[in-house]
């Protein structure tokens, strides 16, 4: 097991995480460990949109990297509201 840290924070997002954590029935600390290891670095993102795009036959070029972060933007405009 890792040794403990600390991480810096304002009461009201510290006071935050102790209020999901609970709704979770889980702590700060596994509450953090899932964000951060449930998110994907842009590393691994990019990593992973090459490997897809092998897998579909496609060359993974700028275009097509472009393409797919504007697909992704509409997608979330959509999902949040703020589509035009």
């Amino acid at each position: 097991m890792s040794k403990p840290t600390s991480i810096k924070t304002t009461e009201a997002v510290r006071d935050r995480l102790r209020i999901l954590a609970a709704e979770r029935g889980t702590t700060i600390t596994e509450l953090l460990e899932e964000l951060a290891t449930g998110e994907l670095t842009e590393a691994e993102r990019a990593e992973r949109a090459a490997e897809a795009a092998q897998e579909l036959g496609v060359d993974y070029t700028a275009q097509v990297e472009d393409a797919g972060r504007s697909a992704w933007e509409k997608i979330r405009a959509h999902q949040s509201g703020t589509a035009a």
